[in-house]
């Protein structure tokens, strides 16, 4: 299908080109990520991963992050609440000890402060990480350990645990509140299940 408007209100990039729904990582493919991020020391891309897994945000918000957003002084927070661009509601996440500990490690290494971009572009006319370059480098960790780029993208970072919480959980109200989607419709798209069967599943989780 055509690419859609643009989450963040700006034509979007891949305007014009066949797209489709961009698979989820499995856990697998989450550790072997990780873990080659991990022994290669590159400590930005491992707190980019990690944040944006466990955030489950839109790229458009994940790359805007500042540091005051996700930390403490010098400890990353372990819940943090962000407003979405999208929608214009906020939404709150908890953060994993090792995401944690990457943020703080990656805070510290590149002497961010408070009122910083958590993620600061290396580009001079941009002051953060931007989606395009967010989407490159999605696609970079996807062909290091040999998966298809074409298959995955920035929506595979969102998608992928609000997917492993639903198989586990089958709560689809819970998901719903995770990824702050305000109708259920769009939480149903996410998880690729039918429309009919999400709705049955709601009603005995609320019964």
């Amino acid at each position: 299908m055509e690419a859609a408007t643009s989450a963040c209100g700006r034509e979007p990039w891949n305007k014009g080109k066949l797209i489709g729904q961009k698979a989820p990582f499995r856990l697998k493919e989450i550790w072997a990520i990780r873990v080659r991020l991990e022994l290669q020391g590159r400590m930005r891309d491992l707190a980019l991963f990690n944040r944006g897994i466990d955030s489950k945000l839109r790229a458009c918000d994940l790359v805007q992050l500042r540091v005051r957003d996700v930390s403490n002084g010098e400890r990353a927070a372990a819940r943090a609440k962000v407003m979405q661009q999208k929608t214009g509601q906020p939404v709150q996440f908890e953060l994993t000890g090792p995401t944690r500990l990457a943020v703080e490690a990656w805070i510290a290494a590149a002497h961010l402060k408070a009122g910083d971009f958590l993620f600061p572009s290396w580009l001079h006319d941009s002051p953060h990480i931007g989606t395009r370059q967010y989407a490159r480098i999605v696609d970079s960790w996807v062909e290091e350990i040999g998966l298809d780029s074409s298959a995955y993208g920035t929506h595979s970072m969102r998608r992928t645990k609000p997917s492993l919480i639903y198989r586990r959980t089958k709560n689809l109200r819970a998901v719903q509140l995770l990824l702050g989607h305000s109708k259920l419709e769009s939480t149903v798209r996410y998880l690729g299940i039918e429309v009919e069967d999400a709705l049955e599943l709601a009603e005995q989780t609320d019964a």
